[in-house]
């Protein structure tokens, strides 16, 4: 889209990211409500760490087809979807008195939340410009963020209140209800625009469409930029940060869980600042994702060298600067949209949102692999995450260079490019291959 978004574009932004605030807010829900979960499916530690892993592992399981599915049918009925389903698995849990039943109305929530992120950006790159699309993703992520608010002490208060069964299904009915206004108020395309081609889910074309993304330089760079910069504060807020403050560091678990916080915090205010900076400077994307590499890898360095306890100090600034990872992942959703035509952005999208949840899952494993092998040695079992870091940083490097031969070729032949960009001596001479 060109020129300027409508008012009647950001009240359908509105509507839709509304959904991902309700989305975020159940998909953290359950870190307030895990001792009482525990309580009342009568289970342990490891059995209560499975309704994690196989949240996580449904979301990033599903990011693939969700994007194929919102190239096919549109993202107002994927989001419908999302909304129906979120719903639904909150109401399943608050009348589940067993485990397997909790299992699965958690594996219901994380199917609903799959659906929806991916499906807003669509809306996004249709209904608004391209210089505009990083801000509107970047606010999007930050509303999110209110979500997870809502689901710490506000939900803590509920629970302990009115409790367990009232609480989860009124807010169940609240989000299954919205449904309605999603499918009244969101719209595919603004209005006057032409129709998309919609081509039917075919498997052998369902393949090519996964296949041309996964091919394309840009999308691949994306995915590599996402991978190693969002996971690491997801390890921190999703499962072992509390743990390493408090069993690593020997803070009382009200002043780790308040530290936490600053994660929350810190994405809030940082998404909108990333977001405007590189939608008007394009050509800035890259070396900030560098720039925060760099800066990570030198804090992870400096927190897990620390000898005795880390001062809070010390640890404020460190997961204030940390928490900028999602605000910075965003630029993997930008090269998505930049590198490949509208039809298949909800495919690549989808691809690009697989590579954070990759590296969490592989990064959040081997911590614990790591505490077990250590006998709950921090230090060494966190050096994992220096370790997906760098194999991440080092893949986002090679496709780095080879979406730049691809920008050089196209330039070279006169089409219009997204970034302009000056050739360095480490530049390839010839277009690289992409197979590997």
């Amino acid at each position: 889209m060109t020129g300027r978004a409508t008012r009647r574009s950001w009240f359908i932004w509105l509507a839709a990211v509304t959904v991902y605030l309700l989305a975020v807010f159940h998909r953290t829900s359950f870190g307030v409500a895990g001792l009482q979960a525990a309580d009342r499916f009568g289970v342990g530690a490891a059995a209560l760490g499975t309704f994690t892993v196989l949240q996580v592992g449904v979301y990033a399981s599903m990011q693939i087809p969700t994007g194929v599915l919102v190239d096919r049918y549109g993202p107002r009925r994927v989001l419908t979807g999302a909304v129906f389903f979120l719903g639904l698995g909150q109401i399943l849990l608050a009348v589940a008195d067993s485990y397997p039943l909790g299992l699965l109305a958690r594996a219901v929530v994380g199917f609903g939340d799959a659906l929806t992120f991916v499906s807003i950006l669509r809306l996004i790159a249709a209904h608004f410009p391209g210089r505009q699309y990083a801000l509107i993703a970047a606010l999007t992520g930050a509303i999110g963020y209110v979500g997870n608010l809502g689901a710490t002490l506000p939900l803590g208060l509920l629970l302990d209140g009115p409790g367990w069964t009232p609480t989860f299904l009124a807010v169940g009915l609240v989000t299954a209800l919205y449904t309605a206004v999603v499918a009244l108020r969101v719209e595919d395309i603004p209005r006057g625009a032409p129709e998309p081609v919609r081509e039917k889910v075919r498997p052998k074309a369902l393949g090519r469409q996964v296949a041309d993304a996964w091919r394309t330089p840009g999308t691949r760079l994306g995915f590599w930029v996402h991978f190693s910069t969002m996971f690491a504060p997801n390890v921190l807020t999703m499962l072992w940060g509390v743990p390493f403050l408090v069993q690593g560091q020997g803070y009382p678990k009200a002043t780790a869980s308040s530290l936490l916080i600053v994660f929350v915090f810190g994405s809030m205010i940082g998404g909108p600042v990333v977001g405007a900076l590189i939608g008007r400077r394009p050509s800035l994307r890259m070396p900030l994702v560098g720039g925060y590499i760099g800066a990570a890898a030198v804090l992870w360095a400096v927190l897990l060298g620390w000898s005795g306890t880390i001062p809070v100090a010390v640890l404020v600034p460190a997961f204030a600067f940390l928490s900028l990872g999602g605000p910075v992942s965003m630029i993997g959703f930008a090269l998505a949209r930049d590198y490949n035509p509208l039809a298949r952005v909800g495919t690549a999208t989808g691809v690009v949102n697989v590579g954070g949840f990759v590296a969490t899952t592989i990064s959040a494993l081997a911590v614990g692999v790591l505490l077990e092998w250590t006998g709950g040695a921090f230090r060494w079992a966190l050096l994992s995450v220096m370790a997906v870091l760098a194999f991440g940083t080092f893949r986002m490097l090679v496709w780095w260079r080879r979406t730049r031969a691809v920008l050089f070729e196209a330039e070279a032949r006169g089409e219009e490019i997204p970034v302009q960009i000056r050739r360095r001596r480490w530049d390839a001479e010839a277009p690289l291959p992409v197979s590997s």
